[in-house]
């Protein structure tokens, strides 16, 4: 086969003459097929004349005053109808995955996360934008760090922070931390304490592995309170950690979203003591330049503004 014989024989399937073929196809009518694609008469039918003659089929018949498709016309329509629209919706696509308003967006979060306003904001960012296919999973911080590592994860919401230089952080809210005791005590210890007034009980942290993790934190404030718990009972999560206090295990230093929780048998009590706070913080790689990272990261920063505003989540 000769070099122009495979360029003629290309050429029947260019987009271009198959949407100009289309376009005849349903107006039935030269004319006003023309005015829609924008083009004189003269060089479309021409265009249609030739793409007959290089499928070797007439696709219309002209034997009667209105135009008719053949069978074998008919056929091409169906076909490159959807073949049209396969492309319209794949441009679309594209268009959208490439904006990150669309795609695939995986983000982890910490379990006690699900009391704050974390829930709204996957809940603001799914009806703004509806295509993304958001995953979510629940991990601890150790977990959330290898999976960015290891690129299975795209976001990850942490307590307080990832030590990592190769990660960009957002600060997405700081709040105070509370102690969790069983109602029999609560009475008195009354609504607001300081953490030395609870020196002489069992404490109930969590996680114990691995290290460091928010339990490091709380025996951080003990030691500058100038006490260490008398007998530390171990959780792996925080509401492993909340139904023990609720048994009268001990109790809990946790972040004041927990509240939340109403567990019965639990009280909560506000710490007074100076740095008795916790942040809440989101990561993401910083090599990771998906649309739909940066599209969640700004989504979330101004969800932060206006939780820091005073504008409640809803």
């Amino acid at each position: 086969m000769s070099a122009g014989d495979a360029t003629s024989s290309a050429q029947p399937f260019e987009m271009r003459r198959l949407r100009y073929f289309l376009a005849v196809s349903r107006e039935l009518h030269f004319g006003r097929a023309a005015d829609r694609l924008g083009i004189a008469q003269p060089p479309l039918s021409r265009m249609i004349a030739q793409l007959e003659r290089d499928l070797d089929v007439q696709l219309f018949d002209r034997s009667r005053s209105q135009i008719a498709l053949t069978q074998a016309g008919e056929l091409l329509k169906t076909r490159a109808s959807y073949i049209a629209e396969e492309l319209e919706r794949a441009v679309r696509d594209a268009r959208l995955v490439g904006k990150g308003s669309s795609g695939v967006l995986r983000v982890s979060f910490v379990g006690s996360a699900t009391h704050g306003p974390f829930p709204s904001l996957i809940k603001r960012f799914r009806s703004t934008y509806p295509e993304v296919d958001l995953r979510l999973s629940a991990m601890n911080n150790a977990e959330s760090h290898e999976q960015l590592i290891t690129r299975a994860i795209d976001v990850a919401l942490v307590r307080p922070r990832l030590d990592d230089a190769t990660l960009r952080q957002l600060l997405f809210v700081e709040e105070p931390l509370v102690a969790a005791v069983h109602e029999s005590i609560a009475k008195d210890l009354g609504g607001s304490i300081r953490l030395a007034a609870l020196k002489d009980h069992p404490f109930v942290l969590f996680p114990r592995k691995p290290r460091p993790c928010f339990a490091d934190m709380v025996l951080e404030l003990c030691a500058t309170a100038d006490f260490q718990p008398p007998d530390i009972l171990w959780a792996p999560d925080y509401q492993t950690a909340i139904s023990l206090v609720a048994v009268g295990e001990g109790i809990s230093i946790v972040p004041a979203c927990c509240e939340a929780a109403h567990r019965p048998g639990i009280s909560f009590c506000h710490l007074a003591d100076e740095g008795a706070r916790t942040q809440l913080s989101i990561c993401a790689r910083t090599d990771n330049q998906s649309p739909q990272v940066f599209k969640f990261l700004d989504f979330a920063r101004g969800f932060a503004r206006s939780i820091a505003n005073g504008q409640p989540p809803v």
